[in-house]
């Protein structure tokens, strides 16, 4: 990382230094960078958005006024695959080498030097504990160059405000289903910071049921997508799975018995054509079973706004099933674009700035957190 504080006095020439450069180029984790023109200072309301909970290198800028001015993003994917899964430790340190680089090139295409930011938004949890201090560290150290407000920001709330990148917003009260990696849950919003959970997950989460799967259909890392990309081709009705506490009343998921499922009728998927239609059946349990809970919570809250976010957001079965439902029942529907819909920073960004909109208190130390619970989550004052 680039030191900001040079020791001279000057931490703010430092910044300005450190915002005026670009990386060139690129190899192994270290960077070149070559100086590029910037406006003079100017006073905004921009907020930068750092993300590094998982396997994704990310930086983004938002601003009250002109929106998304820039966002850049980093994924480790190819990395992580040969071990099957992400590698914590290879992640934080891939962090590490790629993080200065792309917070420069997301100033630079924002037209922004570091000291005209009004906060420095970063990921504090939860993720992974050694790539959350990465962001946080760096996250901090800026700031205090800068003079910039320091903005830890829930993981989850990022994804929950996704759609408010969006032209077509959500208004609040709002009814959300998050389906990310690690998590599948629904929650009334009321407000930033205003989160009531009406249903979770009971073991496996919908994103955590889809790579088990694919990964005992010998599919590649990350496997979620080409389980999608592989359900495409299937013939529906070969295969046939449950939906999963959908027979009961509740709002609560459960996902680990179709995965033991899909194990035990895997034998019999014997060919290529039958791999496929097993995971067809498997994708249309999975979206079958979120789109039954969703109209379920909508008719139990008397909410008329459903918005779905996370990684599995991008499913195209998912999203044709809940067009499909909101168009014969009439409840409005929202979805973040699918590049916002994975781990990013423009969702972070966004978050950062509606806390610090809204009279939301800095931080003066790095907090990263493993597991930080959505409900503890409070508004600002």
């Amino acid at each position: 990382m680039l030191n900001l504080d040079s020791g001279d006095g000057a931490p703010k020439n430092r910044a300005r230094e450190f915002s005026q450069a670009r990386a060139v180029k690129q190899r192994g984790g270290s960077a070149e960078y070559a100086p590029v023109m910037t406006a003079p200072p100017q006073s905004t309301h921009a907020v930068l958005g750092i993300e590094t909970s998982c396997d994704e290198t990310a930086a983004a800028v938002y601003d009250g006024g002109a929106g998304l001015l820039a966002h850049r993003l980093y994924s480790q994917a190819a990395m992580h695959a040969e071990y099957g899964g992400v590698v914590p430790e290879l992640a934080a340190r891939d962090h590490v080498g790629r993080l200065s680089a792309l917070v420069s090139e997301t100033l630079a295409a924002a037209n922004l030097c570091a000291d005209q930011l009004a906060g420095i938004a970063y990921t504090a949890g939860p993720g992974l504990i050694g790539a959350l201090l990465v962001g946080g560290s760096f996250a901090a150290g800026l700031a205090a160059a800068t003079g910039a407000r320091l903005l830890p920001v829930h993981h989850l709330e990022g994804h929950l405000l996704a759609p408010m990148l969006e032209a077509r917003r959500p208004r609040f009260p709002f009814l959300a289903l998050l389906v990310s990696g690690g998590h599948t849950l629904l929650a009334r919003v009321d407000g930033v910071g205003r989160y009531q959970i009406i249903g979770d997950t009971l073991d496996d989460a919908a994103g955590e049921a889809f790579d088990k799967t694919a990964k005992a259909l010998g599919l590649p890392y990350p496997g979620g997508p080409e389980l999608a990309q592989l359900a495409a081709i299937g013939q529906t009705g070969q295969f046939r799975f449950s939906r999963p506490m959908t027979d009961r009343p509740g709002l609560d998921f459960s996902f680990s018995g179709l995965k033991t499922a899909v194990l035990t009728a895997l034998p019999r998927a014997t060919t290529s054509q039958d791999r496929a239609d097993l995971a067809l059946a498997f994708e249309e349990a999975v979206t079958d079973t979120l789109a039954i809970k969703c109209q379920r919570a909508l008719e139990q809250t008397g909410l008329q706004q459903l918005v779905v976010a996370g990684g599995v957001g991008a499913n195209r079965r998912l999203r044709a099933l809940l067009q499909a439902a909101s168009e014969q029942r009439g409840f409005e529907l929202f979805f973040p674009r699918p590049e916002f819909c994975t781990d990013n920073a423009a969702m972070i960004a966004y978050a950062g700035w509606a806390r610090l909109s809204e009279g939301g208190d800095a931080t003066a130390g790095i907090a990263a957190r493993a597991r930080w619970p959505l409900h503890t989550l409070t508004a600002p004052p």
